[in-house]
């Protein structure tokens, strides 16, 4: 996949195992520039002391609390800063207070549920909207891509992540619909279950996640990221010119069977 000379920003780069690291990695070797995002703090102190290892350094490590318009306008103004224009963003970021996992879905109270949505689902909006301007400066197109996990079905312990998945890929579509005429695509990739430090914050994730090896036609490694980093990076180039609007499964063809 090339992406050579392509401005790329990935929000949610944590661990090397984070699925936002690996699409940074994937996005390098492919020839993208890559600005790094996280939220302030202990997040983007690990993202500053894992940056480095990419097969490209980034051209910066940015910090932004993407439920605040505020960080998020200061952000945009960090990447004009660098760059004219940007040509894609990835949306590596979701969270739900313990509350609203493993079980608790009738005794989730709203506030939990409205941080999961916030950080989860209407930031993939905010974050768009923040770096509008420069997206529509892109001279090939710009791409927007986020990570899901399958809302079509009530899983085990997901709870509220659930119905949040479902507003982020509904988010999705709407965003599809009205930046299809600036030329801007917007997309999100539905992956398998990956054990990163997100996932392992899911009580009975591993529960969850012994399913795919043994049912997904393809199989499934959780350990391995690099299906889902490369769909993305195939999101942000040229040969997706014509997709928008949609959620692409990638896990292994787990979604396409039944029990």
């Amino acid at each position: 996949m090339d992406l050579t000379g392509r401005k790329i920003l990935v929000f949610g780069v944590l661990t090397e195992t984070s699925m936002g690291y690996k699409v940074a990695e994937a996005a390098t070797r492919a020839g993208a520039e890559v600005i790094l995002a996280n939220a302030p703090g202990r997040p983007s102190s690990i993202m500053g002391r894992i940056a480095g290892r990419l097969p490209t350094p980034p051209v910066a490590c940015l910090s932004a609390d993407i439920t605040e318009p505020g960080d998020l306008a200061a952000l945009a103004e960090g990447i004009a800063g660098h760059w004219d224009a940007l040509d894609g963003v990835v949306h590596a970021v979701a969270f739900a207070p313990q509350d609203a996992l493993g079980g608790n879905f009738l005794n989730t109270p709203f506030e939990s549920v409205a941080t999961a949505m916030n950080v989860s689902a209407y930031s993939l909006q905010g974050l768009t909207k923040a770096v509008l301007p420069l997206l529509e400066r892109s001279e090939a197109g710009a791409s927007v891509v986020s990570l899901t996990f399958n809302a079509s079905v009530a899983w085990p312990v997901y709870d509220w992540m659930g119905p949040t998945k479902a507003a982020l890929e509904a988010t999705n579509r709407y965003l599809a619909r009205y930046l299809g005429p600036k030329g801007i695509r917007v997309n999100a990739v539905d992956s398998g279950p990956i054990t990163t430090m997100a996932g392992k914050s899911i009580p009975g994730f591993d529960e969850l996640a012994k399913l795919w090896p043994e049912r997904a036609p393809l199989g499934w490694d959780t350990s391995d990221a690099t299906p889902v980093a490369d769909t993305v990076a195939f999101l942000l180039s040229d040969a997706s010119r014509a997709i928008t609007g949609q959620v692409l499964h990638v896990d292994g063809g787990f979604s396409a069977v039944g029990a």
